[in-house]
């Protein structure tokens, strides 16, 4: 490999890295906002200016779209639409980096359904045992709220169905099938978000409502879309599993979210049995989050 290869190597992993910061700080964003919307309000504002961003940029009714692939592109932007209110749920109650490391089971189990390989299998073993950890046993010391946890989980079966839909919308073009889902999502998330929302929406909310979509929508976007060209799906699974870390990391500094030792040790079971479960894979396992890709 030549010093330029290197170099555009190098830059397309920081990319993914810079993307998946950018998609926990926009997370740590919204869950400051959730005292003044709540949750509901903040998916349905983040659809909502993510689907005008994307739909700016994308330009979709240029394409043309068969009934079959409209249809696929409608359960693609309802399960988009329920993947975003239920993360949203779960990260009102639990920190940031413990409910993205349990929603990272959701791509895992598509990885694994159609797995015949052992090593595979060692992982998702990896992952339970993580999972079990966060558990609130009875006796335990701080224990996670359940509640959060389970919000967490359906969030993860979003994102499994989120990867099986979207190969089918992805028919259609990556960029028109997300401007299209985004738009779509804002059917789940805004009635919620209208039903929740407060007599009056304070201007510094809706200015922090386009911060956040920007960064866990439209810039990571652009990120992952440059870097994917130029990176195989082992490499960007691999740096993707880092988003629980990432997701903890804001989650302290932006929040003041602390995890215990125990904690720590779950996210970390889950981060790698992420990784180890994408370097075997033909793709990635942790693709990016929510709305980035399709």
């Amino acid at each position: 490999m030549t010093a330029t290869t290197d170099r555009t190597v190098l830059l397309a992993g920081l990319s993914i890295v810079v993307a998946q910061a950018s998609i926990n700080l926009g997370a740590a964003f919204a869950k400051s906002l959730f005292p003044v919307v709540g949750p509901e309000g903040v998916a349905a504002l983040r659809t909502t200016i993510s689907a005008v961003i994307l739909l700016v940029l994308a330009r979709p009714w240029r394409s043309r779209v068969t009934g079959r692939q409209l249809r696929w592109l409608l359960v693609y932007g309802l399960v988009l639409g329920g993947m975003n209110l239920m993360i949203y749920w779960a990260f009102r109650r639990i920190p940031i980096g413990i409910a993205v490391a349990i929603e990272i089971c959701g791509p895992l189990a598509v990885v694994l359904a159609t797995s015949r390989s052992l090593r595979d299998f060692l992982w998702l073993a990896l992952a339970l045992g993580g999972l079990a950890l966060l558990i609130p046993w009875p006796g335990r010391a701080q224990p996670l709220d359940l509640a959060g946890i389970g919000f967490a989980l359906a969030a993860a079966a979003c994102w499994a169905l989120y990867i099986l839909c979207g190969k089918r919308a992805a028919e259609v073009g990556s960029t028109t099938a997300v401007s299209i889902g985004m738009t779509v999502a804002c059917l789940v998330t805004v009635p919620f978000g209208i039903a929740s929302a407060p007599a009056s929406l304070p201007l510094h909310a809706l200015g922090l409502g386009i911060v956040v979509a920007i960064l866990s929508s439209a810039l990571p976007y652009m990120l992952e879309m440059r870097a994917m060209g130029q990176l195989s799906s082992r490499i960007v699974g691999l740096l993707s599993s880092m988003a629980p870390a990432l997701g903890a990391i804001v989650g302290f500094m932006v929040l003041d979210e602390r995890l215990t030792a125990l904690q720590w040790l779950a996210v970390a079971m889950m981060i790698a049995a992420s990784a180890g479960c994408s370097l075997g894979a033909r793709a990635p396992v942790a693709k990016a989050r929510d709305d980035v890709m399709a």
